[in-house]
């Protein structure tokens, strides 16, 4: 198994780094399936042509978002609150890019605007907690293109079933959104600092969900993360 050592050495080819982030991202483009088929199917559903429900997948390439977006759209909510709302869900990938802005602000700008495209939560699950050294631009390329191939074809599927199986979003598909995050979250948890982040924001979360408050997840949210600087602070002044 190659190591993040061989990843920041620099001994093997292009084409080698790409393929081995290809293979890094298949268990996550498994687990995601499900997802992306529901994407493609609930698109349908909502009245968005088999082009149209493709376009979202292509061009905004945004899970989580793709699928609020249809929802909205399906019950009239208004193009400003529909805008908003995708703001505030997709807002993650601004840490996102924080985060991982100094690994690719060097690189040239056909990079930097490639993988900001392609900057989704596997990617950076995957290659978000390399160091500078550690990172490789063709190592990320390949998560990148890779997930992007099996989202789209998996709408595709999700388009051609939607257009012969009506309700396929009752089917119980939609836990594999659950199921994506909970892969991506559990393997950063090396802290007791992520770990406070992780379950105040699931337990504020489901508690606001059971009391029916909107905006219950942003909240819950940001929460977690006001909590998790707290600990972290805590713990870094006790030197843990």
């Amino acid at each position: 198994m190659q190591t993040n050592a061989a990843i920041s050495s620099g001994q093997y080819s292009n084409q080698h780094y790409f393929w081995r982030g290809a293979v890094a991202c298949l268990p996550l483009c498994i687990a995601v399936i499900p997802w992306g088929i529901l994407a493609g199917s609930f698109a349908i559903e909502a009245g968005l042509t088999p082009v149209e429900a493709q376009a979202m997948s292509a061009i905004l390439f945004a899970g989580s978002a793709q699928l609020v977006a249809v929802g909205m759209f399906k019950t009239g909510v208004g193009l400003a609150t529909m805008l908003l709302t995708t703001f505030f869900i997709t807002s993650r990938h601004f840490l996102y890019s924080v985060s991982m802005r100094s690994k690719i602000s060097p690189l040239p700008l056909r990079w930097r605007l490639g993988l900001g495209f392609w900057l989704t939560d596997e990617l950076f699950a995957i290659c978000g907690s390399q160091s500078k050294e550690e990172f490789n631009s063709w190592y990320a390329l390949g998560v990148g293109t890779v997930f992007y191939l099996v989202w789209n074809a998996t709408t595709v599927l999700g388009i051609v079933a939607g257009s012969y199986l009506p309700s396929l979003n009752e089917m119980g598909l939609d836990f594999a959104v659950a199921a994506t995050f909970i892969a991506i979250v559990v393997p950063t948890i090396k802290s007791v600092a992520t770990l406070a982040t992780v379950i105040s924001s699931l337990f504020l979360s489901v508690l606001f969900a059971y009391w029916e408050i909107e905006s219950g997840l942003i909240i819950a949210s940001v929460s977690g993360m006001i909590i998790g600087y707290l600990c972290d602070t805590v713990c870094a002044k006790q030197g843990r």
